[in-house]
Order: C-alpha cells, then sequence, then structure tokens
C-alpha cells in the first residue's frame, strides 16, 4: 500500500521514535523535525544511538514505536527502496560502493535504478543514453569528472564520499542522510568534503548528518540535536546546544 500524503510540515520528522531489541531500548522517545532545506546535525558519544536512528529514518529497521513523516507521508512501515522513491537517500559509515566497477558505473546504476532502466549494467551503455548523461553531470558537480573510468576501489576515501553524494544526486534525492561522512578522510581532504556538503545543502536539499567532528557539525549544520543513552539530550542552534549545561556536564572528558 502507498503512503498516504498528509499536510507537509516538514521534510522529515520522528515522533515519538523508539527501538527496542529484545529487553533492551537503544531509542526512546525521539522527537525530531526537520523543515524543508534545513540541516540537523546529530552528535553523540558511541553507543548514544545514531547511527540507529539514520537505519530507523532510512527504513533499514522498523520502529517498535512512534512515527517517522518523510514530507508529509508516515513511512515507519515504509520499504527503503519506496522512501528513496520519494526522495530520501542515504550513506553510511563504511563505504557500500562497487569498487569493481568504474566511478561512471557506480553513478550510472544509481540513475538507472530511478529512471527505471533494465538494469543490464554489465553492457556497454550507450553514450547519449539518459542514465549515462545523468552520471555526466553528477559527477561533474561533485569534481570527479577526470575520475570517471577509474576503479572505484582505487578512490581516496575523500573521492569515495565525493561518488556517494554523486550517486544520491543521480537518485535525485532531496533529503540526504548523511553518516559520518569525514570517516576515514584524510585532515586535507575535510575542507573540499564540507565545502560539497554545503553547497548541495545552499541548493536546497534538507541534511541530516551524524558526524563525530564537532568543527565540521558547527560549521555546517544550523540545528545539532545531542543524543545521550538513546534519548535526545539537546537541541537548538550550535552555538546554545555546546554552552548546555547538561550538554557539558554529560560529556565532560568524553569527545562527541
Amino acid at each position: 500500500m502507498s503512503p498516504v500524503a498528509e499536510p507537509q510540515s516538514h521534510a522529515l520528522e520522528a515522533m515519538g521514535l523508539g527501538f527496542r531489541v529484545g529487553g533492551a531500548t537503544i531509542l526512546s522517545d525521539i522527537d525530531l523535525a526537520v523543515p524543508a532545506g534545513g540541516f540537523l546535525g546529530i552528535i553523540g558519544p558511541n553507543g548514544a544511538g545514531k547511527t540507529t536512528l539514520l537505519n530507523l529514518l532510512s527504513g533499514l529497521l522498523a520502529p517498535t514505536s512512534g512515527s517517522i513523516r518523510l514530507e508529509g507521508r508516515d513511512v515507519a512501515h515504509v520499504a527503503p527502496s519506496a522512501r528513496a522513491g520519494l526522495g530520501l537517500g542515504r550513506t553510511f559509515q563504511t563505504s557500500s560502493l562497487f569498487n569493481a566497477l568504474s566511478v561512471f558505473e557506480n553513478a550510472r546504476l544509481s540513475a538507472l535504478a530511478r529512471l527505471g532502466g533494465s538494469g543490464h549494467f554489465w553492457r556497454r551503455p550507450r553514450s547519449r543514453d539518459e542514465a549515462s548523461q545523468v552520471a555526466i553531470e553528477v559527477l561533474a558537480d561533485v569534481g570527479l569528472s577526470s575520475l570517471a573510468d577509474r576503479p572505484t576501489g582505487l578512490l581516496s576515501h575523500g573521492d569515495k564520499r565525493k561518488l556517494e553524494l554523486a550517486i544520491l544526486l543521480a537518485a535525485r534525492a532531496r533529503i540526504l542522510l548523511l553518516d559520518e561522512p569525514m570517516a576515514g578522510v584524510n585532515t586535507e581532504d575535510v575542507p573540499l568534503l564540507m565545502e560539497l556538503i554545503g553547497r548541495l545543502h545552499g541548493e536546497g536539499r534538507t541534511v541530516v548528518m551524524v558526524e563525530h567532528h564537532m568543527a565540521v557539525v558547527v560549521g555546517l549544520a544550523e540545528t545539532i540535536a545531542v543524543l545521550d543513552s538513546g534519548r535526545v539530550l539537546a537541541t537548538g542552534d550550535p552555538e546554545s546546544v555546546i554552552a548546555n549545561d547538561d550538554v557539558q556536564r554529560a560529556y565532560l572528558g568524553q569527545p562527541l
């Protein structure tokens, strides 16, 4: 059954969201709302439930309580592929790229999935088919045109992150869930990747980003949510969250 559209108020919203495994509570009573075009940064120590939250929002896990709305639609129990069709895109801490394929082929596969192509990606693509043109455009957009023919497995971590973003662009994702996009990226490549993510957001996309690097979160996010032991400890603009007494007490001596 297709999700039912309701009056739109936010690009992405979680209300009373919870997730339990056996007798263990991983997330409890999560309330978050991201306006269209907004940028939410999610921080917290290891084990706080950050990646689990993204797994719930993207559909890899089903919540045991609460609801999730995507542009006004209830999608709490909608498959990840259907959420992708509604404009939701996701990256992972560990790269999920096809390393044996070229950079171009990875981007083209994403376009084919959206366009409903045959899926016979091992056949030589026509240079002017729509999926190929989309791949060319998105690789140019993220600065990977010169590496289009390179096997993806030979890319640096920074370039793999760029390709992951290109794949989301090829899928025409409007809402981007980014799980630690700076993980494994060389220090010198971080500013360029920050600039790219900031530009994609500036073009009107909604971004929800989990990230350990506080300088990256503060430099990009409009709003920060702090998770602590599976609950939202604080939300607000970066300056107020960092100055929050509860946040400082909870993480005294612990890196966020």
